[in-house]
């Protein structure tokens, strides 16, 4: 595993674990890096300063343990999304505006949006949110 300081389009700065380089720059070409703040996909690395080492095995083990446990966390949330709400798909705005006008039942649903279209549904008073879609465990 690997952290990189990650910085999206609107300044925010924050760390996202990935299992090597190549990893991070695949998702982020796809997009499915978001900013846990703002929710923008367009995220680069950060500078970062050097990790030097100085023997201390004991913080790196701990920092790692640390990094495992929000990946299962992370995990157990999605988990928790699948079993408990229709997926919807792209079609997420479509179904939160129906849900909310009472035009269909209510339920909790997932699925895609645009930036744009989350930012319209909490224009509407929709309450909507990001959620980090880890892989799962068994992939």
């Amino acid at each position: 595993m690997i952290v990189f300081d990650l910085r999206c389009a609107k300044d925010h700065v924050f760390e996202a674990w990935f299992p090597d380089s190549k990893t991070f720059d695949r998702q982020a070409k796809k997009k499915q890096v978001v900013c846990p703040i703002c929710g923008d996909t367009r995220v680069e690395k950060a500078l970062m300063a050097p990790n030097i080492s100085t023997g201390r095995k004991k913080d790196a083990e701990k920092e790692q343990a640390q990094a495992a446990k929000v990946m299962r966390a992370l995990s157990e949330i999605r988990r928790q999304v699948e079993d408990n709400c229709d997926y919807v798909g792209p079609q997420f705005a479509e179904e939160a505006r129906k849900i909310h006008h009472g035009e269909t039942e209510e339920r909790g649903i997932y699925g895609e949006a645009t930036k744009e279209e989350s930012k319209e549904l909490a224009d509407e008073g929709i309450e909507v949110g990001v959620i980090p879609w880890v892989p799962r465990a068994d992939n």
